[in-house]
């Protein structure tokens, strides 16, 4: 057992996939608006301006479309992870870049050197985020979930949905 199959990093995980093929899914009806999401062991929020029997049709939808086989709709373009994963890459790169510099003229003198590293860094690592995503901060394998509830929260004009799950594993 890798800790990826602890029992609460598993709940995390599965959510992850299933709050990215939601928003996959509603992204197709509502293309022009902004979404975004944010698991956790007993569910996920989806944020953006949209309908909640359209969120509730769509997390249904992203459920059983998982449990047919349809795991690539667990990654997202846009998910964190490849932000997380680039933004490693380049900082990395920036400091290996630095190592040894001590002066400040040094410092400016080796700034091109960085730049370019983290440049490169951020663009050779793009195709690394949806592996990432796949191998450790989704899946698309949902092994019990079942959704409980879907329900609006509003604060002004800020609209998001909570959607509860459970697991039949655990």
């Amino acid at each position: 057992m890798t800790i990826l199959d602890t029992p609460i990093i598993s709940r995390i995980r599965r959510n992850h996939g299933l709050e990215h093929a939601t928003i996959n899914i509603l992204a197709q009806h509502f293309p022009f608006r902004r979404l975004a999401g944010y698991s956790f062991p007993g569910g996920f929020f989806i944020l953006g301006d949209i309908p909640t029997d359209d969120v509730r049709e769509a997390v249904i939808r992203a459920l059983m479309r998982l449990n047919n086989g349809d795991r690539y709709l667990a990654i997202h373009e846009h998910c964190g992870t490849n932000y997380a994963v680039s933004g490693f890459v380049a900082g990395f790169l920036a400091w290996l870049a630095m190592v040894g510099v001590k002066s400040k003229r040094g410092k400016v003198e080796r700034l091109p050197l960085v730049i370019t590293l983290a440049t490169l860094g951020f663009i050779a690592s793009q195709p690394l985020g949806p592996i990432i995503q796949e191998r450790v901060t989704t899946s698309g394998d949902l092994l019990g979930l079942s959704i409980v509830d879907v329900f609006p929260i509003r604060f002004g004009q800020f609209s998001l949905h909570r959607v509860v799950t459970q697991d039949s594993t655990s």
